[in-house]
């Protein structure tokens, strides 16, 4: 089962990356003049927002985790997870599961722990 998971995340992460590189693929007159494209901040976007939800899914799917309480940001692969979570373990979790997923480069750890009720 987990391997169908991996599958999936990875199959929708070659996607994005394909997609990005369709797009940023220069015309013939760029191409002859030898300057480069940079992505555009739309398409930054729209990748950055691929993995947040990429991310947020994993964790979702992680046993013993709750994530009602968990933010997701990601930035050009860095993943930063804030929020609060019951328990030391969920976080150390959470930490776990986001780096398993294709195309995070960093995650940055910053969940509290709030016991359940506060």
């Amino acid at each position: 089962m987990k391997a169908f998971q991996a599958m999936k995340v990875i199959g929708g992460a070659l996607i994005v990356v394909a997609s990005l590189n369709a797009y940023a693929q220069s015309s013939d007159a760029m191409a002859a003049s030898g300057a480069m494209a940079a992505p555009s901040a739309k398409s930054t976007k729209a990748s950055n927002r691929a993995l947040q939800r990429s991310v947020r899914k994993a964790l979702s799917k992680t046993k013993g985790l709750s994530v009602n309480n968990i933010t997701v940001r990601a930035r050009s692969g860095a993943v930063t997870l804030e929020g609060s979570v019951p328990e030391q373990g969920q976080s150390d979790i959470a930490t776990q599961a986001a780096q398993g997923v294709a195309g995070v480069t960093s995650v940055k750890n910053d969940l509290t722990i709030r016991a359940i009720g506060q």
